[in-house]
């Protein structure tokens, strides 16, 4: 998620900073414990405070976990790696997968081909972003 809206104010609470996200508030408290550099100020009472900075660094949690599919162990190594890119892999082939015309199994042996043939295909990217993932 990218920030869309600018950030006016010194200090956002954790209800805010869920609702800009879109996630629930235990997510925020649970990524504070699994991630070292997520550390919002908290006053007397116990509130957390979250600055621009505390922002900055959960987007780049949330890019990594939410919208890239890294697990919590494979973000924190992203993190720690500060050559780590925080944009998402460009495909270069889009692949379009068409729905067969009619509701009943693909009947004849040409269609069966280019189906197995787009399956292949996607199978290759799927590993090939899979690799990619692990080596992150």
């Amino acid at each position: 998620m990218r920030l869309e809206q600018p950030l006016t104010k010194l200090y956002y609470s954790i209800g805010e900073i869920a609702e800009i996200f879109g996630v629930n508030t235990s997510l925020i408290r649970y990524w504070e414990k699994e991630f070292k550099n997520l550390k919002p100020n908290k006053n007397r009472n116990g509130i957390r405070k979250y600055t621009t900075k505390d922002i900055a660094e959960f987007n780049k949690i949330y890019e990594l976990v939410k919208e890239r599919g890294f697990t919590i162990e494979g973000a924190r190594k992203a993190l720690s790696d500060k050559s780590t890119v925080l944009e998402p892999p460009v495909i270069q082939e889009k692949i379009t997968i068409e729905k067969p015309k009619s509701h009943t199994v693909v009947g004849n042996t040409e269609e069966k081909k280019v189906v197995l043939n787009r399956l292949s295909l996607l199978k290759g990217k799927l590993l090939l972003i899979k690799q990619m993932l692990n080596e992150a």
